[in-house]
């Protein structure tokens, strides 16, 4: 791989952290019957627009894909350089997925059609599922080969990796105690995209760190095998 497609690669992280939460913030504030605050992410690909949520999911699965490859090319042996990107591959995975499969209508959305419970949403909530625990899994992953550049690479990489799991745990009881009646309506929706924002900052950050700061192999791993890392860091 040449070090400009390395770096188209690495720089995929960014397009896809940016892309995805821009783009389900915008189309939630402005599509009718959509609750920031009570709906979840995935039900903006259902409804009016929701092709537009379908290709956002598609397209930022890829690029985070493309982004795990460039991970992987970089980090080349030590600590996290096979499992970090095996995982964002795992989580890329279950974005397109997400994509491809739309959720089941539920909390009133779309407008006039009841909650219920198919196959599909089904695949689609195993796919949420690849998606919340391989971004966080990834995050605990890399902690400490991130960490070998500095102790507050580690910090951050370990409580974002804990934010993504409790604020998805905590969506998903809310979204329970609102489908029971007991609370409505409940922040649901508010909890789910910030479990996606904290993935995609971190995405973004370990991107533009790997760019900028490339994170070398182990002192242990063989000099032949930093490859890419020294021409990044050269230029």
């Amino acid at each position: 791989m040449t070090t400009r497609i390395l770096k188209a690669t690495l720089g995929s992280g960014v397009a896809a952290g940016v892309l995805v939460p821009a783009l389900l913030w915008a189309d939630g504030a402005t599509r009718p019957g959509f609750s920031v605050w009570r709906h979840g992410a995935s039900q903006l690909g259902t409804g009016e627009r929701g092709w537009l949520q379908t290709a956002n999911f598609v397209v930022g699965g890829l690029l985070l894909l493309a982004f795990a490859t460039g991970m992987r090319h970089t980090l080349r042996g030590g600590r996290g350089a096979t499992w970090g990107p095996i995982l964002l591959s795992t989580a890329a995975a279950g974005l397109v997925m997400a994509g491809l499969v739309s959720t089941d209508p539920a909390l009133g959305y779309p407008p006039g059609q009841p909650t219920i419970v198919t196959t599909g949403g089904r695949l689609h909530q195993v796919a949420g599922f690849m998606l919340f625990a391989g971004l966080s899994a990834a995050a605990f992953v890399l902690t400490r080969r991130l960490g070998e550049a500095s102790r507050n690479w580690a910090t951050y990489s370990r409580v974002s990796g804990v934010l993504i799991l409790v604020f998805a745990f905590a969506a998903g009881i809310a979204y329970r105690l609102d489908t029971l009646g007991m609370w409505r309506p409940a922040p649901a929706g508010l909890l789910e995209h910030l479990s996606l924002l904290t993935g995609f900052c971190w995405i973004i950050a370990v991107s533009v760190h790997l760019l900028r700061r490339p994170v070398h192999p182990n002192p242990s791993t063989p000099p032949d095998a930093k490859g890419p890392g020294s021409a990044l860091s050269a230029g």
